[in-house]
């Protein structure tokens, strides 16, 4: 299939076609410097429905790749302080690989994010038991969430950026949530080197809604070993303490003193022998002053390539966590990834909203419009 090209309608149409459709979700484009969108198909579902990739690139030579199933982020090319360009997200070669399984490599998560306890929440006063995938709580959405979905999808125009947007209905009642739920996420590549997503959802019933994307960072590359000495700042002064299953307690802890305090710029690998279970796995309190929006959560630098990247959102929460279980979820995709290869920091609402009033809440009712903004900005330090 050739590939289809969207280029920004206020800079120049003229670029060099590339030959083929994209084989592999690594394969990397002739680097083009004008904001533009190529669609091509990246494989297909068993019932032969066609699952489509685009790939945004912008005035940089930056390029992001986003397939139609899950929605699913597979690959951020960013340059190294020596100009050499990297995919920054771990990925997978083939849809075949995707659809044997992964640990949601990029994919959007959703209805609900991360987990809610006993799998169950009460709206109005009428109980609602969602999907027991992780016994016994819920997570993810389920067994078919947002990411095992196939989205429909069209380019976005503009001058400045390229852009893709994908939308999905999600019936009342699956996995266990009321509602019939619409649901968009629009991807953005500025000339900025931003990466934009852009989350709205509305529904006919009240529901509970939390989207984030998961996407896997190891900002040397994807494959070139652990990711333990990353830098990382977290601008939150607080984090959800949580049980032995990840469920928050319902405290905001102060991270002073404790492993968990990235206030300052601290890598992965210094004190994560202190974290129990493994590795972090934690939801952290964003800073965020009345009034305040899209404000910075995060801050992470590769010292070897150089690359920087900077995390803003609107969600109150931001959940590290640090590939702690990455070899054990893929299904023989023959990938270098192991433990500690990558940092996953998830925008979202807090773990267990459905069942924590004092938490901001989750709940979205008939009328209104779910809103979550997250944007990375990709830089190198000399």
């Amino acid at each position: 299939m050739r590939p289809h090209f969207f280029p920004s309608l206020l800079l120049a149409t003229t670029a060099a076609v590339l030959p083929g459709a994209l084989g592999t979700a690594a394969a990397a484009p002739a680097r083009v410097r004008e904001a533009r969108v190529e669609q091509q198909e990246f494989g297909r579902m068993p019932d032969g429905q066609v699952i489509e990739v685009f790939t945004l690139h912008n005035a940089s030579g930056l390029s992001v790749r986003i397939m139609t199933h899950g929605a699913t982020l597979i690959g951020v090319e960013t340059p190294d302080r020596a100009g050499n360009f990297a995919d920054i997200t771990l990925f997978l070669d083939t849809f075949a690989d995707y659809l044997a399984g992964h640990p949601v490599f990029g994919s959007v998560v959703g209805r609900y994010a991360n987990r809610i306890a006993g799998a169950k929440f009460t709206i109005d006063g009428v109980a609602h038991a969602v999907t027991l995938n992780a016994p016994p709580h819920h997570i993810h959405g389920g067994k078919n969430g947002f990411h095992k979905r196939v989205w429909s999808a069209r380019p976005l125009r503009a001058a400045d950026s390229a852009g893709v947007e994908l939308t999905l209905t999600s019936a009342d009642g699956e996995e266990g949530f009321p509602g019939a739920l619409q649901a968009k996420v629009v991807y953005r590549l500025t000339n900025r080197d931003e990466l934009f997503m852009e989350y709205t959802a509305t529904t006919d019933k009240p529901t509970h809604v939390n989207l984030t994307n998961h996407a896997y960072w190891n900002l040397a590359g994807a494959g070139n070993g652990d990711a333990l000495g990353h830098r990382l700042t977290i601008h939150a002064d607080r984090y959800l303490p949580s049980d032995n299953l990840k469920i928050p307690t319902g405290e905001l802890a102060p991270v002073r003193g404790t492993p968990m305090d990235f206030t300052a710029p601290h890598t992965i690998g210094e004190r994560i022998a202190q974290v129990a279970g493994g590795g972090y796995d934690h939801c952290y309190v964003v800073n965020r002053k009345p009034g305040e929006t899209l404000v910075a959560a995060a801050l992470v630098e590769d010292p070897k390539s150089g690359r920087v990247m900077e995390v803003f959102t609107t969600e109150p929460g931001v959940q590290l966590y640090t590939a702690n279980h990455v070899s054990d979820k893929l299904k023989g995709a023959g990938k270098p990834y192991g433990k500690h290869h990558a940092l996953c920091l998830e925008a979202q609402k807090y773990p267990n909203t459905p069942n924590q009033p004092n938490f901001p809440t989750s709940l979205l009712r008939p009328g209104e419009t779910y809103r979550q903004v997250t944007m990375h900005k990709f830089s190198v330090a000399k």
